[in-house]
């Protein structure tokens, strides 16, 4: 069962809009709440309602959540043709490695950045980092910042190329799988187990480079929210999206666990004991 505002854009009134700059670059990012900070990246087409959804959960969580605009329009309802476009275009972006072989997307090396401001900003043990699709592996490069300490990785979909691949260049996950190591960090994963973009390869991949220290759960594709937006009905074509377009908001499902358990993950690492 979809939310009532199914099919409408998000006016997004309850967030605050800033201008972030790392190196000279500044990029839109929507802010709410208090408490440490989360950066919370969006899935293909964008900052949709759904992924707004997930926001404010974190937010009502006990953190400041930051959701960095990096493509499609803020708070737009994906569907067919504007998600298409998008895509298109940020494959083709500098910014991004969409396809195998092109090593590290370059801007994670901005969403460090973000981490880093927010941390100081917001205080606490550290920063939580959610990726989401596109954007699913990027929670794990930004390990490489020490203020990360909450990656939480969901149905990452690059390269989309290569089913077994990290987007990640080789040198930057040797000091991923390092630091991982030397802090006794773990890595949160999600995706559904019939899931194309995101597959048992890749899932096997990452355990290959990070040992137990990746924690990946897998959800029956059987149970996925079949009511997604038409860009995810349409093009993603698979169940994917495990917290966002293919959530079900009911007591018990698969999905509305592994909401609860991110945000659990989300509160021992950042407002728990560490000590």
């Amino acid at each position: 069962m979809r939310a009532a505002s199914e099919g409408h854009d998000d006016a997004i009134t309850d967030f605050s809009r800033r201008v972030v700059t790392v190196d000279g670059v500044g990029k839109t990012v929507l802010v709410a709440g208090a408490g440490p900070a989360v950066v919370l990246m969006p899935e293909m087409p964008g900052i949709s309602p759904d992924v707004l959804r997930l926001a404010r959960w974190v937010r009502d969580a006990g953190f400041t959540v930051h959701v960095p605009s990096l493509f499609g329009t803020d708070g737009a309802y994906p569907t067919v043709e504007g998600g298409r476009e998008v895509v298109r275009r940020a494959c083709v972006s500098a910014e991004f490695r969409a396809f195998a072989g092109g090593g590290t997307s370059p801007v994670t090396v901005w969403l460090r950045g973000l981490a880093r401001q927010a941390h100081a900003e917001c205080g606490g043990p550290g920063v939580g980092a959610i990726g989401l699709c596109f954007t699913g592996n990027f929670a794990l490069t930004m390990a490489l910042e020490p203020a990360v300490i909450a990656p939480v990785v969901n149905h990452p979909s690059l390269p989309l190329d290569d089913p077994a691949g990290l987007e990640i260049g080789d040198e930057d996950a040797r000091a991923v799988r390092d630091r991982i190591a030397r802090d006794g960090l773990k890595v949160l994963a999600y995706r559904f187990d019939n899931d194309r973009w995101c597959t048992g390869q890749r899932f096997a991949a990452y355990r290959t480079l990070l040992g137990d220290a990746f924690d990946g759960r897998v959800l029956p594709g059987s149970t996925a929210n079949t009511g997604s937006p038409p860009f995810f009905r349409d093009v993603v074509g698979t169940p994917h999206s495990v917290v966002t377009a293919h959530f079900v908001d009911e007591d018990g499902h698969p999905t509305r666990t592994a909401r609860d358990e991110i945000l659990a993950f989300l509160t021992e690492r950042l407002h728990g004991d560490r000590s």
